[in-house]
């Protein structure tokens, strides 16, 4: 008997996603078999805030196990307002980090890179954001197209970008931004080296997000060229600018 597909749409980057009773399935990439391994090894060593591989179906797409709650962004974000809340996430990140601390990539992977990480570490997610994290049940981080070579910090700087979140935008600009991200960083337990080192990566990570679209955008790359259309790299750039006028504010909070 066939099961009935259901469409899910807010992502705004992969197209024709859907759902099948308890699963989820999704185009293929060269990219997918790593992945695959990755969330297999995520599975093995007992983390469950990502979805489990199970395996390729009739159609060709890949089929990962169904997440069920919902997408803080952006119309749920009060589900992060409490910073026990927000610190959750930062718990649930330094798991996945350690997790994937002992992962050796397949001889042969192949990742979705787009664009290089300030290092080589470990592989990482690369879009931790509220829109890419389920929160149910279990809380679950999902769309791991992108993940490949970098390092914790590299990811936990946009993280903390999209979770505090660190906006130049009128209606999410936060005054307890400071605390927040202090919330964060305890609750991922950075040590005092990492956040020093921490507080220039923000705007670095933020400012390669704009520099990232305005290069795809003039080799007409899409689905990128239409984000830059459309105005996703001036709200990267103000949120950068935004984000390194206050470097002192985000040291004073995390050393403080």
């Amino acid at each position: 008997m066939t099961r009935e597909e259901i469409p899910l749409t807010g992502g705004n980057v992969t197209a024709g996603v859907v759902r099948v009773g308890d699963t989820v399935r999704r185009r293929v990439g060269p990219w997918t078999p790593a992945v695959h391994a990755l969330l297999e090894h995520l599975w093995s060593v007992g983390f469950r805030g990502a979805p489990r591989p199970l395996g390729i179906d009739g159609k060709g797409r890949e089929v990962l196990t169904y997440a069920r709650g919902e997408v803080p962004w952006p119309l749920h974000f009060d589900l992060l307002e409490p910073q026990d809340q927000l610190a959750r996430v930062g718990r649930l990140i330094r798991e996945l980090h350690d997790a994937l601390s002992t992962f050796t990539p397949p001889l042969d992977a192949q990742w979705n890179v787009l664009m290089p990480a300030d290092r080589n570490d470990l592989i990482v997610h690369h879009d931790l954001a509220p829109w890419n994290l389920v929160i149910g049940d279990r809380w679950v981080f999902i769309d791991w197209d992108n993940a490949g070579p970098g390092s914790r910090l590299w990811d936990l700087s946009y993280a903390v970008h999209g979770f505090t979140p660190m906006s130049a935008h009128r209606d999410w600009q936060r005054a307890d931004a400071g605390p927040r991200l202090r919330a964060f960083a305890d609750a991922y337990g950075l040590t005092e080296q990492q956040r020093r080192d921490l507080v220039p990566l923000l705007t670095v990570r933020t400012r390669a997000m704009h520099d990232f679209l305005r290069d795809q955008a003039a080799l007409a790359v899409e689905p990128w060229a239409t984000h830059w259309r459309t105005g996703h790299g001036d709200a990267w750039r103000s949120d950068a600018e935004y984000t390194e006028r206050h470097t002192d504010r985000w040291l004073t909070a995390l050393l403080n």
